[in-house]
């Protein structure tokens, strides 16, 4: 059986409890952590394709709140958000998980991870 993929950043919180929760229930994951192995840009294209880049920006983050205003300006479409990403991987909401299934959230919740992890075990 395939893995599911976590991206994001090691020392995120909510990547943290992403995790534990799924090694606590004994499911096998992989993680790629953004600071230390980059931000793959086809990755980046699979999670704007599926989530749109609305989704994906995180608003509320140390990252974007240090940005300029005018840094924050232009950040006002796809190609936009996409550059901005690529430049600060940290502004992406996390964890991004690539599922098994090929489903792609971002985002913890323990609902959204049972439901995903309901449909691994029955696979």
């Amino acid at each position: 059986m395939d893995l599911p993929i976590l991206y994001g950043v090691s020392n995120c919180d909510t990547c943290k409890r992403a995790r534990a929760w799924l090694e606590d229930r004994g499911f096998e994951h992989r993680f790629h952590d953004f600071k230390k192995d980059g931000l793959p840009s086809a990755a980046l294209d699979r999670w704007l394709k599926a989530l749109g880049w609305e989704a994906l920006l995180n608003r509320q983050g140390t990252t974007w709140r240090k940005l300029d205003d005018a840094a924050k300006s232009v950040v006002t479409d796809t190609p936009s958000a996409r550059a901005a990403m690529l430049a600060h991987a940290s502004l992406i909401r996390r964890p991004v998980v690539e599922w098994p299934n090929g489903e792609i959230t971002v985002g913890f919740s323990t609902d959204m991870f049972k439901q995903r992890t309901a449909a691994m075990a029955a696979a």
